[in-house]
């Protein structure tokens, strides 16, 4: 803890303790200046790679020397608290960083130099190389759930926070690349094929009375209403698992290149059939959406992603229907 001073700076005077507005403070008694005690500002820097991982400093000196923390120092006469922010993190880890936001204003007792107010950014890297320098022993990513025992409990609040700004976007990316990659990875319009999977009678019963009453599907009338009503539900109580991915397309195939032969057997022209499967993609689209919420960027991003999926998915049965209609043995 920094000492009391004993002699006035000013003057030279005997410093005393004397209540000055709401608090003790320092005053000198010969010329009656009063010293304030202001807390010191840091610097500290949140820096994330592509890996979504936060660059640490090992601490080469005392306090908590050998402990990780974020680089972090103390700001300097004449500079801005962004600045040096800016000269800390290439003091200590050669990097130069460009100001993204402003993380966490922290107030801190410390031990070694009394009240500290840290204020935390989260930086870019625009340039530089990755060197540990200055207070630092070494540098190194660490990922977000797998942190070394930080130093200061400040950084550990920072990060919490960053996370917490990065969670939806995060979100986001992955499920747009598991959608991309079309492999069967989790996606954030799971929940919304899901409840179409639980509500598939609903969902079903809402094409049923559409198909039988559009213009455009006049022959469903003529189907036994029965089967006709089994058929669809199958389709959309198995949907939420053909929309799986890959290891359902033989399945998916198999399924509408049979509904394609049978129908065409029957008699239907082409253009009924997929008219009927537009207005189960309708429904099917319909209801989730409707089910879904509209508060956040992620909400959005839910269901325009599951209406992608949609789309994909009812391409595949169009074509493999039609290919029935097409073709004399498939």
């Amino acid at each position: 803890m920094p000492l009391n001073a004993n002699f006035c700076a000013r003057c030279g005077g005997l410093i005393e303790i004397r209540v000055v507005g709401d608090r003790p403070r320092e005053v000198c008694k010969n010329c009656g200046q009063v010293f304030y005690r202001n807390p010191l500002p840091v610097a500290c820097s949140v820096v994330l790679n592509e890996s979504r991982e936060v660059l640490l400093v090992k601490r080469k000196r005392e306090p908590l020397k050998w402990m990780w923390c974020l680089p972090i120092g103390f700001a300097e006469t004449g500079e801005t608290i962004g600045q040096a922010a800016r000269r800390e993190l290439l003091e200590e880890t050669g990097l130069e960083g460009r100001i993204v936001r402003l993380l966490d204003a922290d107030s801190v007792e410390s031990d070694f130099y009394g009240d500290l107010l840290i204020v935390t950014f989260e930086q870019k890297t625009v340039g530089g190389t990755e060197r540990a320098g200055d207070d630092a022993e070494a540098i190194a990513y660490f990922p977000l759930n797998k942190l070394p025992p930080l130093a200061f409990s400040s950084n550990e609040k920072a990060l919490r926070f960053c996370e917490e700004i990065h969670r939806e976007a995060w979100a986001i990316q992955d499920s747009f690349e598991s959608l991309q990659a079309d492999e069967g990875q989790e996606m954030l319009s799971d929940g919304l094929v899901m409840l179409v999977k639980d509500r598939a009678e609903e969902v079903t019963r809402l094409w049923f009375d559409e198909v039988r009453a559009n213009p455009t599907t006049a022959t469903y009338r003529t189907v036994d209403p029965v089967q006709l009503f089994e058929r669809g539900f199958t389709a959309v109580s198995q949907f939420g698992r053909w929309l799986r991915g890959r290891e359902a397309d033989d399945e998916v195939r198999a399924f509408y290149r049979a509904l394609g032969q049978e129908r065409k057997a029957q008699g239907f022209a082409l253009h009924e059939v997929l008219s009927s499967l537009t207005l189960l993609k309708m429904h099917v689209w319909t209801y989730a959406r409707n089910q879904g919420v509209w508060r956040t960027p992620l909400d959005v991003y839910r269901v325009l992603e599951l209406n992608r999926r949609i789309a994909a998915f009812f391409d595949k049965a169009m074509y493999h229907t039609t290919r029935a209609f097409e073709e004399d043995d498939v």
